[in-house]
């Protein structure tokens, strides 16, 4: 059976540099999402129709979705040329790559860039269930690159003396990781939850998993 379709209102874009913006949709009716959820956007493109998954980057309960993505294809060229009152047809949520509360255990996001997306609503619905244990934020960037929502998420260290934020290379992320975590300790009950693009997370996942984390203690989503 077809997942029903639903649409959302294009109301407002948010510019975060040259390439890379946040799209505000509002549909009908508020979508019931679990934080690190996405939605799959349905793109009439030429004769063709295209399906583009995109990580919902606002908080659950909010009247507007928000995803946030990159001009690297055809689907993101055509979300990105959209005038504002523009319909945008998808279906979801979508995804297992979710957080529901704060975990019992010390957790670890690792963001490449735009993987921060997810794992924005995931720090909100940790930091507002309460944590008992460290919250790590490692965010990657590119040179050059500016990191998203850096203002908000270091407001919410500030108010959350759990949480750190590292903001790093890009080129580094591997290396950093394997130094703080697997090598400098042999502690390995910790969470992890990984996004970005590319074979970075699958070899961080790797690399994890292969150090004596558990495979349920490492989370992940490849874009």
């Amino acid at each position: 059976m077809a997942a029903p379709e639903q649409t959302g209102r294009l109301v407002r874009v948010v510019d975060h540099g040259p390439d890379t913006r946040s799209l505000i949709l509002r549909p009908p009716d508020r979508l019931d999402f679990r934080p690190g959820q996405f939605i799959s956007c349905l793109l009439p493109v030429g004769d063709e129709r295209l399906t583009r998954p995109y990580s919902i980057a606002s908080n659950p309960g909010e009247d507007d979705l928000e995803i946030c993505l990159d001009r690297v294809g055809t689907g993101s060229a055509y979300l990105l040329g959209l005038p504002i009152g523009t319909e945008v047809v998808f279906t979801g949520p979508w995804g297992t790559f979710a957080l529901d509360r704060a975990p019992a255990v010390e957790a670890v996001f690792i963001a490449d860039g735009t993987g921060i997306a997810p794992i924005r609503p995931m720090l909100h619905r940790v930091i507002t269930s309460g944590p008992t244990h460290p919250l790590r934020l490692v965010h990657a960037q590119r040179p050059g690159g500016s990191p998203l929502y850096r203002a908000e998420l270091q407001a919410l260290a500030r108010a959350q003396p759990l949480l750190t934020i590292d903001y790093v290379d890009s080129a580094a992320l591997h290396d950093i990781v394997a130094r703080r975590w697997v090598d400098a300790d042999g502690e390995r009950g910790r969470c992890f939850f990984i996004c970005g693009v590319g074979d970075i997370v699958p070899t961080l996942r790797d690399r994890l998993r292969a150090a004596g984390y558990e495979r349920r203690a490492v989370r992940y989503e490849r874009w």
